[in-house]
């Protein structure tokens, strides 16, 4: 089988979005990760700033039960107009679009953004999931926030917001195995990982 995609899920401070990156280039393939923010800013008519603070977010319960008020008259029950909004569960649709979009046109590796469960039903697409030890996280993430900044506590809420994301839109755990092809420790040696799934794809294709 000719595998015409390549979604890599990860946990945060492993290494997955550059070993993507690294396969994508190895393969020829077009990456879709800051590129499908770009696009969503582009359709939603927002900056991709704002695109990417909703990336593989939630919105808050609050704000999910007034945006369903919006969409009622002031008698609590006759239907208004609805009303343009942009917030999360926008942002997650349309990256669903681009998604499917890109493994139309073929060839591309899809970083997050649960993509494993928008193309689980196409047997000509092969799911990665990239971990790592906490403490190989642990050193990774502590490059990319200010000094002082509690990286520990960084890691437990980027996880929690993605696995909330993907159970929120796909109804699926992010972590259940059988949604992947291939699940790789990185051990911070990303070369290392985006060789082994090259060669996990080229076995199993």
């Amino acid at each position: 089988m000719k595998y015409r995609a390549l979604t890599v899920a990860r946990e945060y401070g492993s290494g997955g979005a550059e070993i993507a990156s690294m396969v994508a280039s190895s393969l020829g393939w077009r990456l879709v990760d800051k590129v499908l923010l770009a696009e969503i800013g582009s359709r939603a008519k927002v900056p991709a700033a704002h695109a990417a603070v909703l990336d593989e977010r939630v919105d808050p319960w609050l704000h999910r039960i007034t945006r369903r008020l919006w969409g009622r008259g002031g008698d609590g029950i006759s239907a208004i107009a609805p009303v343009e909004l942009f917030d999360a569960d926008a942002a997650a649709a349309l990256a669903k679009q681009v998604i499917e979009e890109a493994y139309c046109v073929g060839n591309c590796v899809v970083v997050g953004r649960g993509a494993q469960c928008v193309l689980q039903a196409k047997r000509d697409a092969f799911h990665v999931f990239v971990y790592a030890r906490w403490a190989d996280r642990e050193r990774r993430a502590r490059d990319r926030v200010p000094p002082g900044a509690d990286v520990n506590e960084l890691l437990h809420t980027m996880d929690e917001q993605r696995l909330e994301y993907v159970r929120r839109h796909y109804g699926e755990n992010r972590l259940n195995p059988h949604l992947y092809d291939l699940m790789i420790n990185s051990h911070n040696q990303c070369e290392r990982a985006a060789r082994l799934i090259l060669l996990a794809m080229d076995a199993a294709g």
